[in-house]
């Protein structure tokens, strides 16, 4: 991903586009095929010398044009004419974004490979489920992993739509009216490119498209970022139902040799901060005075290259982290056990209801005995089975029965049949 991001590859996407146009001049009858060919094997991108133009001329497309010119003689007349400038960093920037979502596109397919992977070997994992921290009633860990891939389904049909939105360039003059340059051109490029012409833009292609990429990755870094604090929070000592793995020679802590931390998914939770900072200021990119301004240029030098490098990183980091993850069935099954049966109540609740009690008497016995439970360690289960108001409605077969923490996850299959069947 970095290597799409230097100057060397900026510039080479340039002079791509410059050539190309420069083509669709020839097939129009404007230039001659032997100055084509004088452009092509003249030209030499020289970054020591469009550095050094740059540096009188304050202007980098300009740089970029004078330096090459050196190189070819006569011929170069015929680059960039008719053209502004954002025609060519604009359609550039369409190139390299979209290189750039196709890499993205592959590290989030191989992420929810790896979910799946995890969701399967985990489906029947019975584990605690929490709201509010607290906890509920019973899942399985596999049920937790697949709400992540669904997630990330969600994330990658957003990504691909807006590949698709950004996959547009614009070889159309300085106010986007073809004043100085035959709309043929700018099909002729776009076609060689694997782009379509914007059907309208103005000296720029608008920044709404940008927005909605990038955006998107925020979304998707937003996921990540609840994805590792949900393992920052089963890691926690209190709960140890997973960890990140801790590598031989791995060190936690300067000062605390026992510490084990999950430093990769704090990692992630950091920086997906940094990628939803980026996609705030591509929204503030959206407006622009008139037909154009430069004051989203300088962020966008910024913003691309960071969010699609970081966006990278994390989403090969989760990767790893999922692929590698410590996993504790026996502590799940500890943790499930942890307050007494109190996570079967709404289960009795129901019953209840079901034989003929009012739900609102019903529920408060049923949250009398929890509390009382809950409050002085008693088993809940003893504590339903003493109560004689309870066993008026519930025979002790029935009542036992509603401590089968299967019944729970008993409809998992077709749980993991709407979520990977469709794929």
């Amino acid at each position: 991903m970095t290597s799409l991001w230097t100057e060397e590859k900026k510039y080479e996407v340039w002079f791509q586009i410059e050539l190309l146009a420069c083509e669709a001049m020839a097939e129009l009858g404007i230039a001659a095929r032997s100055d084509i060919e004088n452009i092509r094997s003249g030209a030499k991108v020289d970054l020591k010398r469009i550095t050094e133009i740059e540096e009188v001329v304050k202007h980098d497309v300009i740089a970029f044009i004078t330096a090459i010119s050196e190189k070819i003689g006569p011929s170069s007349r015929f680059l960039h004419l008719g053209m502004t400038s954002s025609d060519v960093v604009d359609t550039g920037q369409a190139i390299l974004l979209n290189r750039a979502c196709g890499i993205l596109l592959e590290d989030l397919t191989g992420l929810m490979a790896a979910v799946k992977k995890k969701a399967l070997q985990f489906k029947h994992t019975q584990m605690i489920g929490r709201s509010h921290g607290v906890h509920g009633e019973p899942i399985t860990f596999g049920f937790k992993l697949a709400l992540w891939h669904e997630e990330l389904k969600r994330s990658k049909d957003r990504l691909e739509e807006a590949k698709e939105v950004i996959r547009v360039g614009k070889i159309s003059g300085s106010m986007g009216t073809f004043a100085h340059v035959d709309p043929f051109v700018e099909k002729y490029v776009c076609e060689k490119l694997g782009l379509i012409p914007d059907p309208i833009s103005n000296q720029i292609i608008q920044r709404d498209r940008h927005a909605q990429l990038l955006t998107t990755l925020a979304i998707l870094a937003s996921s990540l970022e609840k994805f590792s604090l949900e393992i920052r929070h089963l890691q926690r000592t209190e709960v140890r139902e997973a960890e990140e793995f801790f590598s031989e020679g791995q060190k936690g802590s300067s000062s605390m040799p026992h510490k084990r931390n999950p430093i990769g998914s704090e990692n992630i939770s950091g920086l997906a901060r940094l990628i939803r900072s980026n996609a705030m200021a591509s929204l503030e990119n959206i407006p622009l005075w008139h037909e154009r301004d430069i004051s989203h240029s300088s962020v966008e030098r910024v913003i691309f290259p960071d969010t699609t490098i970081l966006m990278n990183y994390i989403l090969n980091r989760f990767t790893k982290i999922v692929e590698n993850l410590s996993v504790f069935p026996e502590k799940m099954k500890e943790n499930l056990n942890l307050t007494h049966g109190i996570i079967y109540s709404q289960r009795i609740l129901l019953e209840l209801a079901k034989k003929g009690e009012q739900r609102k008497e019903a529920y408060e016995i049923v949250q009398k005995l929890a509390m009382e439970s809950w409050q002085n360690g008693r088993s809940f289960e003893e504590l339903l089975l003493n109560d004689s108001s309870i066993l008026s409605y519930i025979s002790l077969k029935d009542l036992k029965s509603c401590f089968d923490p299967k019944y729970y996850v008993r409809h998992m299959d077709e749980i993991f049949k709407r979520v990977f069947d469709k794929e």
